[in-house]
Order: C-alpha cells, then structure tokens, then sequence
C-alpha cells in the first residue's frame, strides 16, 4: 500500500472563495434592496448566481483539480440544454408573432361570450 497522501489545497483559497460568495451573496441582496427593474434586475439576478455557481463547483466541489475530460463531460451536456432552450423560446415568439401576421388576430382582443341556448 503507498504511503502518499491525497493532494492538500491550501486553505486560504477556501477563505478567499468564501469572502468572494459573501461580496456576491450581498450584490444580490443589494438588487432586490435598489428595486432594480426589468432586464436589468433579472440579468444581475443571473449574473450573480451563476458565479456564485460557479465559484462553488470549481472551488468546494475541487472541479477546478479534476481532467478536462470529466470538465467536458458535466458542461457540454448542459451547455447543449441550454442552447436548446434559447432555440425553443425564439421559435416559440417567432411562432406567435406569424400567428398573429397570418391569421390577423388582434392580440388585445377579448374572447366571444358563449352563446345562450
């Protein structure tokens, strides 16, 4: 049986990181507490959380040590959902709008009363 030890990461990368997720756990508060708006609040919103993400899986769940093949292997396929999912959500306004072009449809128009029998 070897003797070797398993690889040690300084702990000062973990403090580091910890402080880096606080500074950007208070951002996120900061912009429910400014009442940011729209885009705008939900991008900062995202923004923040997939660092926040990320900074979690590289650094505490040791990514950031592990073979670019295993790297590949959890972000390709997610980064693939992703894209699938932007396609659908394009296809899915481009859909409506020709609805609406094609069969003339006024979208601020309310539904006809049922009829009375």
């Amino acid at each position: 049986m070897s003797d070797t030890a398993g690889q040690q990461h300084p702990l000062g990368i973990y403090l580091k990181i910890w402080l880096l997720l606080f500074v950007l756990s208070t951002l996120s508060y900061l912009v429910d507490y400014f009442q940011f708006q729209g885009y705008l609040r939900w991008s900062l919103i995202l923004i923040f959380m997939f660092l926040k993400a990320g900074f979690i899986i590289a650094i505490f769940m040791h990514l950031q040590w592990e073979r670019l093949s295993l790297k590949y292997v959890l972000f390709l396929p997610t980064l693939a959902i992703v894209v699938l999912i932007i396609l659908m959500a394009i296809e899915g306004d481009y859909t409506e709008l020709t609805r609406f072009f094609y069969f003339d449809r006024d979208p601020n128009a309310l539904p006809l009363p049922p009829p009375a029998h």
